[in-house]
Formats: C-alpha cells, sequence, structure tokens
C-alpha cells in the first residue's frame, strides 16, 4: 500500500481548518492540525511531515517568522502559503524566507492538491540526491535545456538565446514548479542593484517567449505569476 503523504494544516481559523483537515484526508493525505505557527514548531518536532500548509495571518507568531523558522530548522519540509489575493507583497517575502509556494484564498482545492502533491514530489526528488553528480541537461516538453553547454533545443532544433536571456531561463527551469520572484530573477540575472528594474525582466520574458512559446500570448512554458513573478511549468502540469 503506497504511504500517505503527511501535511501540517496551520490555520487559525478552525473553520477552514477542519475543512481543510476533512478535504485532505478525503483525497489521501495525512494530515495534522496547528492553530498557530508556536503550535506548527511543536508539532514538527513530534511528527516527520512531508510539507506545511501555512496561513500568512494569524495571531502570536505570523505565518512569515512561522515559515522562516521552519525553513531554518527542517528546510527538507516544503511550505505552502495561504494567503489573501490582494497580499502580493506578503508573498514575496514569504518566498524569499524559504517558502516553496503558495495559494491564494479563495482557493480551489483541486489547485492546492496539485500544488501540494508537486512541492513534496519536487523536495523528495532533491532529498534522494543525484545519482551520478549535478543535473545539467532539462528536459520539459518539446524543449531541452543543456546548462555546461549553453544550448536550448525546441523539437530538436536548436534555439540561439542572448547571455540574458540564457540566464533568465536557467534560473527559471532550475526552479521548475515553483514561482520565482522577480527581484530573485533580477538579483540573480544582473546582479543586487538591479531588484527593482522589472522592465529588464518583462523585456527579456517576452524576448524568450518569443523564442520558446508557438503562441507566446498563451504561454505554456514561462508563466505568469501575477505580481510576484514568473514560474516554469513541470512536465506533468
Amino acid at each position: 500500500m503506497e504511504q500517505k503523504s503527511k501535511v501540517l494544516v496551520v490555520e487559525d481559523d478552525t473553520g477552514i481548518r477542519q475543512s481543510l483537515f476533512e478535504t485532505l484526508g478525503a483525497l489521501g493525505f495525512a494530515v495534522g492540525e496547528a492553530s498557530n505557527g508556536e503550535e506548527a514548531l511543536l508539532r514538527l518536532r513530534m511528527v516527520d511531515y512531508n510539507a506545511v500548509l501555512l496561513d500568512i495571518a494569524m495571531p502570536g507568531m505570523g505565518g512569515k517568522e512561522a515559515c522562516r523558522r521552519i525553513h531554518r530548522s527542517y528546510p527538507q519540509i516544503p511550505v505552502v502559503m495561504l494567503t489573501v489575493r490582494d497580499g502580493e507583497d506578503d508573498v514575496v517575502e514569504s518566498l524569499e524566507l524559504g517558502a516553496s509556494d503558495y495559494v491564494t484564498k479563495p482557493f480551489q482545492i483541486r489547485e492546492l492538491t496539485a500544488r501540494l502533491r508537486a512541492v513534496i514530489r519536487r523536495h523528495q526528488a532533491l532529498s534522494a540526491g543525484p545519482s551520478a553528480g549535478p543535473v545539467t541537461v532539462f528536459a520539459v516538453g518539446d524543449l531541452s535545456l543543456d546548462i555546461a553547454h549553453r544550448r536550448v533545443e525546441k523539437r530538436g532544433k536548436e534555439i540561439i538565446l542572448a547571455p540574458k536571456e540564457f540566464e533568465t531561463l536557467r534560473c527559471l527551469i532550475e526552479n521548475a514548479g515553483r514561482p520565482v520572484p522577480h527581484q530573485h530573477l533580477l538579483k540573480s540575472v544582473w546582479g543586487p542593484h538591479y531588484s527593482g528594474e522589472r522592465e529588464y525582466l518583462r523585456t527579456i520574458i517576452n524576448q524568450l517567449r518569443k523564442k520558446l512559446e508557438d503562441d507566446r500570448t498563451r504561454p505554456v512554458y514561462i508563466l505568469t505569476e501575477s505580481h510576484i513573478g514568473y514560474r516554469f511549468r513541470e512536465n506533468d502540469e
């Protein structure tokens, strides 16, 4: 029998917490509960959870501080943040503190479970470690990226990318399935003094979509996370 993934739901609203407990349990997860950040840290010391679903706005220790402490003490456990739709700045900060993903309220349970399964699968793969050195070739859909040879192909045909285009794509594809904030991309590709130059990033993303997407107005590889950043799709999306 396949072992259930263990998820800790951290939510101060009793009704939402109970609903998530019942729904996720019915969908095959083993669910634990905590009503605040302090209780979550206590439960993480007692149970080996596969993921934490963490509300960003809670009394006492807030979600962002809880996220920071969880990431510091349990870096192998992915954290998915629950946030309201107008909390983009909170989301960006949470991602930079170590959160693996986020879901906005009100949310569709299908989206929530897909995000949970994706981060669990991704972290389990990372925990297993590479079998023969670091991965330098990535393949998603019709695209392949060879980091060592700085080569990108689509359906076997080479696509020529400018240096900044390649580095942006590399950063996105190495975090496939995970939203990458604008500031992180800018700092990674241009350097620490360019965190506010979003026009640079928009230009590069537009150029990448022209070269990589069949229809750049309906991208399937480089996806926009509204007000947050960008996300490169995973194979099974």
